[in-house]
Parts: structure tokens; sequence; C-alpha cells
């Protein structure tokens, strides 16, 4: 046995001391060389291991902490902000009498029925309508003898010695009159205007006469008409309405104004304020609201107080894409100044149901969004916005949104579109802020947020 070789006593005794080595650690039992040679280089061995590992594990964790991607930010979006209805428009009539009105153009605000008879006041039942039976005369007359246009002269009727003895007759009976020397000629359209624009009953007489041969025939030609129009509330006994058994209802009225309207020559006579013609002269139109608040036509109408009467169209400009075209009367009027204000009165309180109503405005917070990094924005409204409608019309409010691609300040992530009736208004959606990206060293202590993504 060589010196280098150990007895079984001696390794007896190196493991022990190795034993009590392990138990008590930092102590010395005379450990031979070969045994501490060997213990370093375990130890070694192991702190290189470890070494390595932590070096390429953290290489490995700080690449996938520095590049995992990330969740979205939360978003968290309420609902757009509701806007109520205006107040419902208060249509002003007149205290006495009856009215009614009809609307073309509007169905979009008040429904297909308002060209029909929107609105009434008072009861319906015939009342006298005086002179604005001249406008039925005039259709009646232009039925038998039609003109081409509004400015087509039409035939030339020469005014005999009867037609002339008509001015004492209805000057007697306290009519309106012009001037109508016998022998004297006019067109059929110059007589027509003569009998609407100043309203001369005469005039009225002569015409008719002329276009049927007699008042009885002209008579049963205007009950004809009547009948043919289903005007079955209306009695014509004579041209000019100077009898209160020329009578009418408001809803009759209304029909008949539409129909004056398929007149150019009426229309056009209707809008004329003054005229001057050889025979009878300069004349001014008995509607004194010709041009107020659109008024551009019809007839008036009166026996005396408490029976002022005013059928009358309008174009209402009310700020919509275009104007309305009104039909209106009025019946019963104390007095021709009070029936004119209340008309007034009537065509400003529809104007003033139509509004631009604020919806919402610039900046106003409809949603946000935030990262569990701290980083966040908002979802704003982008502008103000208005809409225009009718009275007490419903206004609904729908709202997109649209997942952000840059969540930066100013990207427009949706919009809410407002409509009440026929308009709608859109205001876009944008975000105010930005969404910064986080930190390295958020992305390198915060694992756990990294992989729940």
């Amino acid at each position: 046995m060589t010196t280098d070789q150990q007895t079984p006593d001696e390794l007896s005794e190196f493991a022990d001391l190795m034993r009590r080595e392990e138990e008590f650690p930092g102590r010395r039992y005379g450990i031979d060389p070969r045994v501490r040679r060997a213990r370093r280089r375990r130890g070694w061995i192991i702190t290189a291991v470890v070494f390595a590992l932590l070096i390429g594990g953290s290489g490995a964790y700080v690449a996938w902490a520095l590049n995992a991607p990330l969740a979205a930010p939360e978003a968290v979006v309420s609902s757009a902000p509701v806007v109520a209805a205006p107040a419902p428009a208060a249509l002003a009539f007149p205290s006495q009498g009856a009215a009614a009105i009809s609307v073309s153009g509007g169905d979009a605000y008040f429904g297909p029925t308002a060209s029909g008879i929107w609105a009434t006041s008072g009861t319906g039942e015939p009342r006298s309508m005086a002179s604005i039976t001249k406008l039925i005369t005039a259709m009646v007359i232009l039925d038998a003898r039609p003109l081409a246009d509004g400015s087509d002269p039409g035939p030339t009727i020469t005014f005999d010695k009867a037609d002339h003895d008509l001015y004492d007759k209805y000057y007697v009976m306290g009519a309106t009159i012009a001037r109508m020397p016998t022998g004297s000629t006019m067109s059929l359209r110059d007589a027509l205007a003569t009998m609407l624009i100043p309203s001369a009953s005469n005039y009225a007489e002569a015409v008719s006469t002329w276009a049927f041969g007699s008042q009885g025939d002209f008579v049963d030609a205007a009950r004809r008409w009547l009948a043919a129009h289903g005007l079955t509330g209306t009695t014509v006994v004579e041209p000019t309405g100077i009898s209160p058994r020329n009578i009418s209802t408001p809803a009759d009225l209304l029909t008949i104004g539409k129909l004056a309207l398929a007149h150019p020559t009426i229309v056009n006579i209707a809008a004329t304020r003054s005229l001057s013609l050889p025979g009878p002269g300069g004349m001014s139109n008995t509607n004194t609201l010709l041009g107020v608040n659109g008024i551009n036509g019809l007839k008036t109408g009166n026996l005396g107080e408490d029976s002022y009467n005013l059928l009358y169209s309008a174009r209402l400009d009310v700020g919509a894409a275009e104007p309305l075209t009104v039909v209106g009367v009025a019946m019963g009027g104390a007095t021709r100044e009070s029936l004119n204000t209340d008309v007034i009165r009537t065509l400003d309180s529809i104007r003033a149901g139509f509004q631009r109503v604020p919806l919402v405005s610039e900046g106003v917070e409809v949603g946000s969004y935030s990262t569990p990094w701290g980083s966040t924005a908002r979802m704003i409204v982008a502008d103000d916005a208005s809409i225009f409608t009718w009275s007490d019309t419903p206004i609904t409010a729908t709202m997109q949104t649209t997942t952000p691609k840059t969540y930066e300040d100013g990207e427009v992530v949706g919009s809410i579109t407002y409509t009440a009736g026929p308009n709608s208004a859109t205001v876009p959606l944008e975000i105010d802020g930005s969404i910064i990206p986080p930190t390295e060293w958020w992305r390198l202590t915060h694992p756990s947020e990294l992989a729940e993504r």
C-alpha cells in the first residue's frame, strides 16, 4: 500500500469529519486539505451554474418585459347627452269669430294633414263671406272664359249704358264701386283686376253678366262650380257679396283659397297693391297686409261691424329649407284693424314655433380611457351642435364609437347623431389628451400586468 492510499479507518474518520462540518459549518476539525479543495471546487461549480442561470434568465425576462404586447386601454363610455324637447308651440288665433289655416310644404314637420286643414278656432258653421264672393265670381268667369296665363289680357269688353248704371245702383247700396264710362272698353284681365283689387261691385256684376248673359245664368254657373268642387258649405246668390246670404265655412274658404292660387291670373292680381287704368283710374288693394309677413293675397270682405273677413295666402319664411305656403281665413273680426292684427299674430306664432335648439357643447365628456400604468385620456364632443325643429318635436340621439388606433389627442373615435323630425345633426367625438406608453421600469416591475395580456 502506498502512502497516498487511505485505510478504512482513515476513510471513516474523513467521513465523520465531513458530517460534522456540515452540521457545524465554520468550525474546523482538522479537515484534510484534499477535502477542502474538493469542497471549494464544488462551490465554484455551483456558483458558476447559478451565475450562468441568472445572466441567461434575466436577459430573456428583460427582452420579454420590454417587448410584451400591452392590453388596450380600458374604455368607459357613457350615453349621449339627452336633449329635452322644446316647449310646444302656441298658435295665436283671433279671440272672436272663426279661423282656419292650411300649411303646405311642411308635411315633414306637421304631418300630411296640415295641407288640408291644419288648425282651426271658433265654430265651423257658415258665415257671411261678403266680398270674398268676388274671388269665387272671378274663378267662375275664368272657367267659362279662360286666360292662357297670368299676363294674357283676354277678350275686350265694351261697357254699355246698362253697365254704366250699375255705378249708381251700388253707390246707393253703399258698396265699393269704380268708374265705368259708357262705351269704354277694357280687357277681361283688367276688368277682373278692377273687380278684385278695389273690390268694385259694379264690375263684378257687369263682367259676370258679360260672361254668362244674365245674372240668373251666372248664379246657376256658380252653383255648378261649387258643387263640382265639393263646396257644400258655400252659397252664392249674387256676384258681389253684398248679400248676407252669400255664405261659406272656414273649411270651404281654405279650399277656395287653394283653387284661387291655381289661377295665375288671380294670383298676379291678388298680389297687386295698386293699379291705374283708363276709366276707373287709380286703385288700391283693400288687402293692406300685402307684403307683411309674406302675405301675397287673396281677398278681403266685410259687411260692417263684427263681420270683417280675410282670406289670405302667404309665403312664410320660418328658417326651414323652403318657405311654407300658408292659406288662412279669419271671419267675424270686429274691425279691419283688429282682424289684420290677429292674422299677423297667427303667422308670427307659426314662425315662433320653429327654432334652433342647442344640443351639446364642445368639450363635453362622454367617455374615458385608462391604463394600468396610469395614463388616461377623455372622449369628448368635438364641436357645438344644434338642430332646427318645430314645436315640441322629440329629439333623439344615437352614439357610435370606434376603437382608437393611436390613442392620440384629437383622434376621432365616434359621433353622436341627433334627430328631430326631418332634420339631423351629427357631431364628432374625439380623444382629449393622449395615452402615453409605459416606462421601461414599469414594464420590468409589473410582470403580472403584462402576463394578463
